[in-house]
């Protein structure tokens, strides 16, 4: 009967696959963690904070929780060669909520994430028209108060709208008055919705092996477009003021705890950690593969891409305050105020708008898009692995995926209408929350440094790459990184505020409601599925608690190679 299932346990692992090559598990990880953030939240957020001053809270965020935690995930998949669930059944099975809440936050960023891919679409497609439509008050859904942004050069213009903010709200998302007010589907941006999805489903339709090839087209390419955006801003006049505006040091600002608290919340989530996506990437390494080293050149290309973007980003907007008369405060934005309103305004003023435009908004369709087809890679591959007998076998990844990306778009349509941004940033804001995140990342270091054991991990990198790794790492997974992820997240808590749209639209009492039931929902996974495991476990308490701690993993001390290794893994995987 063991052989048995042995052997299925053998076939699985088979099936499972791994990267092609060292590079497409690189680019797999560079697409996923550079994304939209980097472009539309850092620089923004530098700017707000501090200029330079900010980059040192942001690399004590680095040190402390950003690398540690970014190493400690990618061996825990390369080492257990399992998803961001089953994992934990090898480490320490008391903590698998761990990676079911994860998940959980995983599955709503699929669900929002896509929707700012189908805007892009939508601005990209209307670039090809003769005059980009946001750049004048000629179209049917402008009103009295609009003021064309290309004539109205070195004027005040307090009062009124821009043309490119009517075109943002009264074209694309024809925005209600609130959210109960939902009001009809916008049938252009559906099927850009559509069009999305479709590129995501061909993108993951094999597994790792579409995966891995696609990568090297949509994780190289918005380096290009990031290029020759970055040339083109440093040229126009203004440049040199938007980037001494964007990096200016402010010290004082260092003083301010919220300062701290965003470095935090940007490094968690643009290294993409506590969610498990590095988990399941590196589950599909082999077990030789050097992680150690990869991680540094990984976490240095995010950072470093986030500073040049916001090169790229703040020259352009110092253009465009220069063209305007105004400062650079009144227009900068961050997020969808960046990518859909203060951007189109600014390449509307160059010449060659069209040209700035396409490769503006193809650059985020790229950067925003390997995102979300290895978020849906990483909840797939958990959940297969979950089943695999079932998952696993022939034809059932397509349909599973199919049921996958139908799951996700019915609830869409609400966020498609003309009230769907209220119900978009309900969803962003509290189920995508980074204290939700922060609140994992906690357990996590706490499961993995003292239960599992920091020396544990230490020896399992060890053995998989043929190097120490710097024992600073063992002191941030045991005091470090636990004690700054809390204080970080009893901050968030303490500081909490409600979501508002436009800074003048309180949602109602049942939104916050249903809001922060999202937001617990991955929290409680954690407390949850552990007081599930003990009270259905076998034994006295004490043998419980052992049982769940301690699934008597592999000694990795010495090497484990062949069959040996792989029945030691079999063995821990069976129940």
């Amino acid at each position: 009967m063991w052989s048995k299932k042995l052997k299925l346990r053998q076939d699985a692992l088979k099936e499972r696959g791994h990267w092609g090559s060292k590079v497409e598990f690189l680019l797999a990880v560079a697409g996923n963690i550079v994304g939209l953030g980097n472009v539309w939240r850092f620089p923004y957020l530098c700017y707000r904070n501090g200029g330079g001053a900010f980059l040192v809270p942001y690399l004590v965020f680095v040190v402390t929780c950003g690398v540690p935690l970014f190493l400690l995930e990618t061996t825990m998949g390369q080492h257990t060669q399992e998803g961001g669930v089953t994992c934990w059944r090898k480490l320490c099975p008391l903590a698998e909520g761990i990676g079911y809440g994860g998940q959980l936050i995983l599955l709503y960023s699929c669900t929002t994430y896509i929707i700012i891919l189908a805007w892009a679409l939508f601005y990209l497609l209307f670039s090809f028209h003769s005059q980009l439509p946001w750049s004048t008050c000629d179209n049917y859904w402008n009103t009295v108060d609009c003021f064309d942004v290309t004539k109205r050069n070195h004027t005040n213009h307090t009062k009124g709208t821009s043309s490119a903010t009517e075109f943002w709200e009264r074209r694309v998302l024809n925005i209600s008055g609130g959210i109960e007010e939902i009001g009809n589907i916008r049938w252009e941006v559906l099927l850009c919705l559509l069009a999305m999805w479709v590129i995501c489903y061909f993108c993951v339709w094999k597994g790792v092996k579409s995966t891995g090839k696609v990568v090297y087209f949509t994780a190289t390419f918005p380096y290009v477009m990031l290029l020759i955006l970055l040339i083109r801003g440093l040229t126009l006049p203004g440049a040199r003021q938007g980037v001494e505006f964007y990096l200016l040091p402010e010290v004082s600002r260092l003083t301010d705890p919220q300062v701290w608290m965003e470095a935090g919340s940007q490094i968690f989530f643009s290294y993409s950690i506590g969610v498990g996506t590095l988990i399941v990437l590196g589950s599909y390494n082999t077990q030789s593969n050097n992680c150690y080293k990869d991680c540094f050149w990984l976490c240095l290309l995010n950072s470093c891409t986030s500073v040049v973007a916001g090169f790229a980003v703040f020259s352009v907007l110092g253009f465009m305050a220069h063209q305007q008369g105004v400062a650079i405060a009144e227009v900068a934005e961050s997020g969808p105020g960046l990518a859909f309103i203060a951007y189109p305004m600014a390449v509307a003023m160059m010449p060659l708008p069209h040209v700035w435009s396409i490769c503006f908004f193809v650059m985020l369709i790229l950067l925003g898009l390997d995102t979300q087809f290895v978020s849906m890679e990483v909840v797939l591959t958990s959940i297969a692995d979950l089943f695999p007998r079932v998952l696993r076998r022939p034809g059932r990844w397509e349909r599973f995926l199919l049921l996958f990306c139908l799951t996700c778009f019915c609830p869409q349509l609400f966020m498609i209408t003309e009230g769907g941004m209220y119900v978009f940033q309900i969803i962003d804001y509290y189920a995508c929350n980074g204290a939700c995140i922060l609140f994992l990342c906690v357990f996590e270091s706490l499961a993995m440094g003292w239960i599992f054991g920091a020396e544990q991990v230490y020896g399992i990198i060890a053995n998989m790459t043929g190097e120490r790794a710097n024992p600073y790492f063992k002191m941030c997974w045991l005091c470090l990184t636990p004690l700054v992820s809390l204080g970080s997240f009893t901050y968030s808590l303490v500081e909490y505020q409600p979501l508002t749209y436009n800074r003048w639209y309180v949602y109602p009492t049942w939104a916050y409601v249903l809001g922060w039931m999202m937001a617990l929902s991955s929290i409680l996974m954690v407390p949850g599925w552990a007081l599930y495991k003990l009270s259905t476990a076998k034994g006295t308490l004490s043998q419980r608690l052992h049982g769940l701690c301690w699934p008597d993993p592999p000694d990795c001390s010495r090497g484990l190679e062949g069959e040996t290794a792989l029945q030691h893994i079999t063995e821990m995987g069976l129940e």
